[in-house]
């Protein structure tokens, strides 16, 4: 990633450390005031903080033994999974939501059409469920993202016309529409009969290998076994590398568009598009251009995602893919591609993975006995000062209990930095830097 921040300027103009020429106050301005210089810093602490907050978590799961490293090394490796995964698809909503405000939720089915549209071209014609042309993988990959960015263009072309509101009520529904299409046996059976492949409908779709299971094939470069790691967990972690570059060349296309004339158009329309039609530009033509590049990127994450689990079904994508999406922007700071990123990691780590977590760990650690069947039930012994029943309740719904920490999150965000983590460095649609000082040491105005 660029050493260069988002926005492009002095990250002292924004809070971010001290003023050029000032020495810092603290060790820990100067941290601060280091990390902030370079995006790649940044995304590295945050990263580092994670890996070794589930560390600790690990030792105090499975103590210190043989299998430590194993256990260790798989949840590293799923954490860096979905790191990846929430990455992607967060710069891609970042396009359209941070840089050009177009409030896309439905997110998941452009995903699905991702997805997909990569498995009807690569799967074998003799999968076990769905039917597939059995083309290599990189035409179903630039095909199933071909297809994702032209549903975006069919849905923008009539719903971009309208407010953000009704442009978000359309996606959802679009989403909806795609997920129950594929959901159905009968499309599956018809277009089996007319074109010889299929959905699979509510059964699924089988996929192709991912390429780096090749190199773990018998026979390939590392077919062999490793010390205190198994190879399943090795296997993943070989696609998991291969994500994270894609993580990359992601961000470095979202950089080159937002400091090209075009991405300043769209963060002109993000910030007042009837000024953008006033000086010229066709915002609608610029709006469905990256309508369709937003929803590209949304296929290709879906298939990083999905792709590697060998196995789709159209369940995989429900509305809350798309919240969980969002919640990364809004944490990281919609507008940011570095906090696109950063907000995705702290959304795994602390909001998905985390609660899951620290549940299973209480839950060996303590007798906590049956879990209540209720609420109530697990309340009402506070009474008599016994809170095992309630701490019991809590473990055993720890996945519903992560939504309500999810909402305090939001709220807190909302009062207190609604803007999120990195929100003030969110780019401009300047080409110049404005907050730079000028030559005689005063702010240009």
């Amino acid at each position: 990633m660029s050493a260069a921040t988002d926005a492009g300027g002095d990250p002292a103009a924004d809070g971010g450390g001290p003023a050029e020429g000032e020495e810092p106050a603290t060790v820990t301005d100067a941290v601060v005031g280091a990390l902030q210089e370079s995006d790649l810093r940044i995304v590295g602490a945050t990263m580092l903080a994670m890996y070794l907050l589930f560390f600790v978590l690990t030792i105090a799961s499975e103590g210190v033994g043989p299998r430590t490293v194993n256990a260790l090394v798989s949840t590293w490796v799923r954490l860096t999974f979905l790191f990846a995964a929430y990455s992607t698809l967060a710069l891609a909503l970042n396009l359209h939501w941070g840089y050009t405000g177009l409030f896309n939720i439905g997110v998941a089915g452009f995903m699905a059409m991702g997805v997909y549209g990569m498995a009807l071209l690569s799967t074998s014609p003799d999968a076990v469920s769905g039917m597939g042309l059995g083309l290599p993988l990189p035409i179903g990959v630039v095909g199933g993202m071909a297809l994702a960015a032209v549903v975006g263009l069919l849905a923008a072309l009539p719903a971009l016309r309208l407010r953000a509101d009704y442009l978000a009520i359309v996606t959802l529904g679009l989403s909806e529409i795609i997920r129950l299409t594929l959901n159905s046996a009968t499309l599956s059976s018809w277009t089996v009969a007319t074109f010889g492949f299929g959905t699979g409908g509510g059964s699924g779709l089988d996929l192709p290998d991912t390429p780096t299971d090749a190199l773990f094939a018998a026979g390939g470069p590392l077919d062999m076994t490793f010390p205190l790691v198994q190879t399943s967990v090795v296997r993943r972690a070989a696609w998991v590398v291969v994500m994270a570059v894609f993580v990359v060349l992601v961000y470095w296309l979202l950089r080159r568009v937002g400091n090209s004339p075009f991405g300043r158009v769209l963060k002109a329309i993000r910030e007042d598009e009837l000024v953008a039609q006033s000086l010229g530009k066709d915002t609608r033509w610029f709006k469905i251009k990256v309508f369709m590049l937003g929803c590209a990127l949304m296929g290709l994450g879906g298939i990083l995602w999905q792709g590697s689990q060998g196995f789709v079904s159209p369940n995989s994508f429900r509305p809350i893919v798309t919240f969980y999406v969002f919640v990364a922007v809004i944490v990281g700071g919609s507008g940011s591609n570095t906090g696109s990123v950063v907000g995705s990691i702290l959304f795994v780590g602390l909001l998905f993975e985390g609660p899951r977590t620290i549940g299973s760990i209480l839950g060996n650690a303590l007798e906590l006995g049956g879990s209540p069947g209720t609420f109530p039930a697990a309340v009402a012994p506070l009474g008599s000062l016994d809170p095992m029943p309630l701490l019991a309740y809590t473990v055993g719904n720890i996945s519903a209990f992560r939504f309500i920490l999810l909402g305090v999150v939001l709220v807190l965000l909302m009062q207190h930095r609604p803007e999120g983590v990195l929100g003030h460095r969110t780019e401009t649609a300047a080409a110049v830097d404005l907050h730079r000082s000028g030559s005689g040491g005063e702010t240009d105005e």
